[in-house]
Formats: C-alpha cells, sequence, structure tokens
C-alpha cells in the first residue's frame, strides 16, 4: 500500500468493513492468493479475512495507526472484495462507502482532487 497516498493510508475501510470472499481465492487453492492462515471459514464457500467478522473489525492484515499511516501486509494478495473498495475520488467521484469508514474514525472525506 502506498502510505504516501493519503487516499490508501488510512485503514479505515479495513477497520470498518466485514471482508468475505470467496473460498477459492485463498493461496491453499490459488497460488498467489490470499493467505490462507488469515482468514477465516464463513459458511460453505465463502472466507473472512481475520479480525474483519466482529462488531470492532480490524483486518489481521493491517498494520500501523489507522487514520495517519497504515500498510496492509497482503496487499499484492488482498481479496477481490478489496481491491473493488476504492478511496473516494481516487477514480474522480466520491466513494459513499470510503466516507462512511472514515467518518467512524473520526477523518473528514476525503475531498477531490485529494487524491493521486
Amino acid at each position: 500500500m502506498d502510505s504516501d497516498n493519503p487516499c490508501l493510508s488510512c485503514g479505515a475501510c479495513c477497520a470498518h468493513y466485514r471482508v468475505s470472499f470467496y473460498w477459492a481465492e485463498a493461496d491453499d487453492v490459488t497460488p498467489g492468493g490470499v493467505p490462507a492462515e488469515l482468514t477465516e471459514k464463513l459458511g460453505g464457500v465463502r472466507l473472512v479475512m481475520k479480525g474483519t467478522n466482529r462488531s470492532d473489525p480490524r483486518c489481521a492484515a493491517l498494520t500501523g495507526e489507522l487514520g495517519r499511516r497504515v500498510d496492509c501486509a497482503i496487499y499484492p494478495e488482498r481479496p477481490q472484495a478489496c481491491r473493488d473498495l476504492h478511496a473516494s475520488w481516487s477514480d474522480g467521484r466520491v466513494d459513499e462507502k470510503c466516507d462512511k469508514a472514515r467518518m467512524t474514525l473520526g477523518l473528514a472525506p476525503l475531498a477531490p482532487g485529494g487524491c493521486r
């Protein structure tokens, strides 16, 4: 994760949402996939990132201090659910999920032009 980019360094989404995904994304099935040791079973065909299936979620792959400087320890192997999340304005549009997660940490929504 590029921690010099404010759009990728707060970690709000990693500490707000449950990260569930199809079981075949795990590296015990797909080489280079999500490290299986960081997942838990969630029903028949779903896995969840450890730490995210609870009332105060924080992904087990998240390192650093929320809202300041964080990194994803498995960024190249992260699940599709994480790849599908986008920081507000990173693609020229607001993202309500990003803004909601940031607000739960007491962070202001990202402003247009704030992402590069």
